[in-house]
């Protein structure tokens, strides 16, 4: 017997359900996987494939299904995520201080790219635009699910060489990588209508919309930071301590740059640094930096639950056994070697060296630039891109978030950091480390 249908939950009850089970998961999961070798990323993933597994729930959050939802909802999470990175770098802007990253921008990942390209066009026999646009976006290093291997909070020094480099790196590349998305774009156009797209692609697309979505990311940060930290004292903005600043800075330098058809990922982390340093000490970064993390963090959650629901629905049955030795070649082999090469001469322990090459992440970008690609080109086999893009954001969870913990925690005890430093009040020992490292 049945129940009335009286008795039965509307939707609206049961999303506010979840949206408030998926918020105390955003709370409580990562202080308790704090010292586990296991991720926040991949627990979203194994509750999302349990959840969408089961048959009463009937929907398949496929992306060639939703590709316009896949495109906006994995571009929010990364806007979000490139305000966060940037206001938590304490570093000053300089091309000496900032060489590693740029290092691994300007070598590793236009190497990346045209190796994985050459993957994708000769060995997977892919059509050389659908080479491209994989490479593109399965080159650069997410910001989302690399906050593990990220500085710290402002202001509390976190901020070693691999830590700043990784961090540096994905904000920076998430600009920089789309150009060679646009690339895939005008080649693809192209060869339908056999248009010149060289000097326009190199001048417009690399030149114009670079040089612009910096220039707008600085200009917007300034403003904003004169109008939060530098206005009359009786109505300084910084007084009412709100972090919701962060967000609408975000939400106006995404907008706005965007507005004008140039790079606003690039745009958002400019700003964001711009913002920082217009008053670098003040408490307000703090709550600004909390405040997009969460909003972050919820994000990603409610993404990577429906990465897992994708699949579980099958997103991976178009893999063929020579697509997944493709992914292991383009996560194990193409990006540590790229990375070693882009830091060859830079002056870091090799420990440092091969755990900057070793952890490019992929995540939540890749699932944007194939979205926006597909989603502006000819799409004949994005079953099969979606699959294999998919198996290396799953491997790259699994593998990634298996072994940063152990590998961070003992690269800070061979740099002579204490690792469990930042452990709640509650333990002991933790307390009487940071006594000890308090100035009196």
């Amino acid at each position: 017997m049945g129940l009335p249908d009286t008795w039965l939950p509307d939707l609206y009850i049961v999303a506010l359900t979840g949206a408030g089970l998926l918020i105390a998961l955003v709370v409580w999961l990562p202080v308790a996987l704090r010292r586990l070798p296991l991720s926040l990323p991949i627990v979203c993933v194994a509750i999302g494939a349990a959840l969408f597994a089961l048959p009463q729930v009937g929907f398949h959050p496929l992306p060639t299904r939703y590709p316009e939802l896949t495109e906006r909802l994995s571009e929010f999470v990364v806007i979000i995520a490139l305000m966060g990175a940037g206001l938590k770098i304490d570093r000053v802007f300089g091309f000496r201080r900032w060489s590693v990253a740029l290092r691994l921008i300007t070598i590793t990942m236009p190497l990346s790219i045209g190796a994985i390209t050459l993957i994708g066009g000769w060995w997977l026999g892919l059509s050389w635009t659908m080479a491209l646009l994989l490479g593109a976006s399965l080159a650069p290093t997410d910001p989302v699910l690399a906050s593990d291997v990220q500085v710290g909070p402002p202001k509390t020094k976190d901020e070693d060489e691999v830590r700043f480099g990784l961090t540096a790196e994905a904000g920076m590349n998430d600009g920089f990588a789309f150009p060679f998305v646009h690339l895939a774009i005008a080649l693809a156009a192209a060869a339908a209508t056999g248009e010149p797209w060289l000097a326009e692609w190199f001048t417009v697309n690399v030149l114009w919309e670079i040089g612009v979505g910096i220039g707008a990311g600085y200009a917007i940060g300034r403003a904003f930071g004169w109008l939060t930290f530098h206005v009359p004292a009786e109505t300084k903005l910084a007084k009412a301590g709100d972090g919701l600043i962060a967000l609408s800075a975000t939400f106006v330098s995404y907008g706005l740059t965007e507005i004008i058809h140039c790079y606003g990922f690039l745009a958002v982390f400019v700003t964001a640094l711009t913002f920082r340093h217009a008053h670098r000490d003040h408490e307000l970064h703090v709550g600004m930096h909390e405040l997009s993390e969460q909003v972050e963090r919820l994000a990603m959650m409610a993404l990577l639950l429906l990465f897992g629901g994708a699949l579980v629905s099958g997103l991976l049955a178009p893999l063929q056994w020579i697509d997944a030795a493709a992914a292991i070649l383009i996560l194990f082999v193409v990006r540590p070697i790229a990375g070693l090469l882009g830091l060859l001469g830079h002056q870091a322990d090799w420990r440092e060296r091969l755990t900057l090459a070793f952890f490019g992440i992929r995540g939540v970008g890749s699932i944007y630039y194939l979205a926006y690609g597909l989603n502006h080109m000819p799409a004949a086999g994005a079953e099969r891109l979606w699959a294999t893009v998919g198996l290396v954001i799953l491997m790259s969870i699994l593998i990634h978030g298996l072994t940063v913990t152990p590998i961070m925690r003992q690269l800070d005890r061979v740099q002579g950091r204490d690792p469990d430093l930042d452990d709640d009040d509650d333990d002991a020992s933790g307390a009487e480390a940071r006594a000890k490292a308090s100035p009196a």
